[in-house]
């Protein structure tokens, strides 16, 4: 469990994009809310990732998996923060949020802090339980995602202008280490893990999505580079961190001991939307 100092509570969190910009989940996912197969209120839910300016990204409306690519155990996506814009989701998203039946987080992504402060201080008139600041794209160059002193800048600039608790997600060709040397728990509240660039797990095997950037892998596939990070992590420093990466119910428990405070469940929604509920009801049964 992760309590934020605002009081906000979760043990299990969606991942940024996963049920949408709303927390309703997208429209091939709005069947099984209906007949009840999938409930986002019992999740803390981050919202697509937003940028200052609209950006076009890879994810087209017309063929909405042409940037994703199902793989045994997991996926392979290049999405690229496809989304209209932080005006956009202020003006035409966020006031039809049932903010009562569910729980958001904000997420936000720039590689100028400028824009980052900009986008905090919008979203800071709205009812979100956190906001979480998304340093780690895999398609993003290597140059801004190992830009360790930017990223601490970022963090302590967002700060001073937002209301909300901040949640840092990163990758696993972070320097760590560094980042968290430079940032203490008053600052960041949790830390989110991001999906695996593709050259990382295959750096001698070409992307499926190599057309639109290789993309980012997730699921099991990714655990081993993951769920070192969350060890190292939870080594490193005491600000609590996000499990990602579930693929089985088992998963939930490995990434308790070694060291996940909460879960994020993430690439699972592209397969099997309906099994992250089914994961967390079985558990909360335990439990009780």
């Amino acid at each position: 469990m992760i309590k934020l100092s605002n009081g906000h509570e979760f043990e299990y969190m969606v991942a940024s994009g996963a049920l949408g910009f709303d927390g309703k989940g997208w429209p091939w996912e709005w069947p099984l809310r209906w007949i009840g197969l999938l409930n986002p209120s019992l999740f803390t839910i981050v919202i697509k990732t937003l940028t200052y300016y609209p950006k076009k990204g890879n994810l087209r409306w017309y063929n909405p998996l042409g940037c994703i690519r199902p793989m045994w155990g997991g996926a392979v996506n290049s999405v690229g923060l496809s989304n209209e814009g932080i005006d956009w989701w202020c003006d035409r998203i966020a006031p039809k949020v049932d903010r009562k039946r569910v729980s958001l987080v904000g997420s936000i992504s720039s590689d100028k802090v400028s824009e980052l402060i900009a986008m905090a201080k919008k979203l800071d008139y709205f009812d979100l339980v956190a906001l979480e600041i998304n340093w780690s794209c895999p398609n993003t160059q290597a140059d801004l995602l190992q830009n360790t002193e930017k990223i601490i800048k970022s963090c302590l600039a967002v700060k001073e202008v937002s209301r909300f608790p901040l949640i840092l997600k990163v990758s696993v060709v972070h320097d760590v280490k560094l980042i968290f040397s430079g940032i203490d728990k008053g600052i960041i509240e949790a830390i989110s893990i991001n999906s695996v660039p593709w050259k990382v797990i295959f750096p001698e095997k070409k992307s499926p999505l190599a057309h639109l950037g290789s993309g980012g892998v997730s699921g099991r596939i990714a655990q081993p580079f993951t769920w070192k990070l969350v060890e190292d992590l939870a080594y490193l420093t005491k600000i609590p961190v996000i499990g990602p990466s579930v693929w089985e119910f088992d998963d939930v428990q490995k990434l308790r001991k070694i060291g996940a405070k909460a879960i994020s469940f993430g690439s699972i929604f592209l397969t099997h939307p309906w099994r992250p509920t089914m994961f967390v009801r079985k558990d909360l049964k335990i439990k009780s």
